[in-house]
């Protein structure tokens, strides 16, 4: 039984799709995080890089795109064999200064601006229209070589030389009728674009992609069964031209997913720690250009010895990491350490249930296998920044480390820094700092405070600060009778 809930009165908009009351998937969108995948850009050529075979592309984003040599549709709709043209340098199919219309593959994120491709996809309900992609291709899910030849030779038929199609799966159940109305739809749009395009001065967009609407439709057309409940009337009229399944409406005051108990799931989705259901548990440790899963027994012990509790311990990690990979949206390498297994066959066992859980995800997997030292490997295509990157930002304290200066390290460098005004005209010093700052700064019973006031000659006051963190500020030097009255 799946459920579709989905939050968007509000400015960051949310679904959540349960499967027997389980979260199979989780999606926001903020307006600053929005995807920008499959915006379409007036792009400017600032810089061609041939020992890259690859182009930056402003956008006019803060971050200029990254444009591949074989993604040019120069390069593409050149009448030359393959071979030839990848010998060929990239300064052969653009130059600096020279405008393209571009679109966003891959979201920038961290220190990298977004991917580009030259080759512009236009989707329609049935099929992707490519103005420059010189190929039909026909979706994997239709497997009848006689229907796949039929749309292919429709394809080929209908487009011109440069033109693309991908044929989506529900094309298969349309006449050529429909599909013809379709394609001249996306023709014109195309035609619009490019005239957009071809009246502005400066790079910039020129075709916004709803990423969140448009994810949500390929849900709706997936389900098979259950209910789908939105809190925004047009979405729910929206969402019924998709789907035979029942689409509600839902108009309480308290917010769709309170109301249903979901608002936690979203912050154990945050959780370096997750909890298995025997007592076993997950470490989620997520850098840049990796993710890292701890896997660890906990209180969890098996009925028989411990290859059967290792064993079972990693399948039900196996089965909760996958589900977590799609719903924090993790990318890129990932490593997940098992607890060490001495049988080969219980390896076995543990990656053909990881690939039957990663079967599960939308997203394009790799799964690699295990190292030598029992570590497995998996790659996952990101498009997009995954939920910690959307929802949080680096600690300006700790800058991104999940660490602060200790109690000590801060008295520490209190002294140092008092020591620079020993010897000085000043009587007293008046500093702000937190109380556990003071009690190392002091020590037991301010046993250190004599011998400070004798080297430094000058006498230390002090007020608490009641900052969360460890931290002092040396707020004023001077008389000590002045000093004295700031206090009160």
């Amino acid at each position: 039984m799946e459920k579709l809930i989905i939050n968007s009165t509000t400015s960051e908009k949310r679904y959540i799709l349960l499967k027997d009351n389980i979260v199979e998937k989780l999606v926001i969108e903020q307006p600053k995080q929005q995807a920008a995948v499959g915006n379409i850009y007036l792009g400017l050529t600032e810089k061609v890089l041939p020992g890259l075979n690859a182009a930056f592309i402003g956008i006019g984003l803060e971050k200029s795109g990254f444009l591949h040599k074989e993604k040019l549709s120069s390069f593409v709709n050149e009448d030359q064999e393959k071979a030839v043209k990848e010998n060929r340098s990239i300064s052969s199919y653009v130059h600096q200064g020279e405008k393209m219309l571009v679109q966003i593959e891959k979201d920038a994120a961290g220190t990298k601006g977004p991917r580009l491709t030259g080759i512009i996809e236009l989707s329609g309900e049935h099929m992707i229209y490519m103005p420059e992609g010189r190929y039909v291709a026909i979706s994997k899910k239709i497997d009848q070589p006689t229907d796949r030849q039929r749309l292919r030779s429709f394809g080929m038929r209908e487009k011109n030389d440069r033109e693309g199609l991908i044929f989506r799966t529900s094309s298969l159940e349309q006449p050529e009728s429909a599909l013809l109305e379709e394609l001249q739809n996306l023709r014109e749009q195309y035609k619009e674009i490019s005239a957009l395009a071809a009246s502005r001065k400066k790079p910039g967009l020129v075709f916004e992609e709803d990423v969140f609407l448009q994810s949500l439709i390929e849900e709706v057309k997936k389900m098979k069964s259950g209910e789908i409940l939105a809190d925004e009337r047009s979405v729910q009229t929206l969402l019924g031209r998709y789907t035979s399944l029942p689409v509600s409406h839902y108009h309480d005051k308290v917010n769709i997913l309170a109301s249903h108990s979901l608002e936690g799931e979203i912050e154990k989705a945050m959780k370096r720690i997750v909890w298995l259901n025997q007592g076993s548990y997950l470490i989620f440790d997520e850098a840049e250009a990796l993710t890292v899963i701890d896997v660890n027994t906990g209180k969890f012990s098996g009925k028989q010895n411990r290859q059967d509790t290792v064993y079972k311990t990693n399948e039900l990690a196996a089965r909760e990491a996958a589900r977590q990979i799609r719903l924090r949206d993790l990318a890129g390498i990932i490593l997940i350490d098992f607890i060490d297994m001495q049988n080969d066959n219980d390896k076995k066992s543990i990656i053909k249930v990881m690939g039957e859980e990663l079967a599960k995800d939308e997203r394009q997997t790799k799964l690699i296998g295990f190292t030598p030292l029992g570590i497995l490997q998996l790659t996952r295509k990101k498009t997009k920044n995954s939920l910690r990157e959307l929802l949080t930002s680096s600690c300006r304290v700790c800058h991104g480390t999940g660490r602060v200066l200790s109690a000590e390290s801060i008295a520490f460098r209190l002294e140092r820094e008092l020591w620079e005004y020993r010897g000085s005209d000043y009587d007293a010093v008046l500093i702000r700092l937190t109380q556990d700052v003071k009690d190392v700064f002091l020590g037991e019973q301010a046993v250190h405070q004599q011998r400070l006031e004798d080297t430094l000659g000058m006498k230390l006051l002090f007020s608490i600060a009641e900052d969360m963190i460890p931290s002092y500020e040396i707020k004023q030097l001077g008389a000590y009778s002045d000093l004295k009255k700031n206090l009160h």
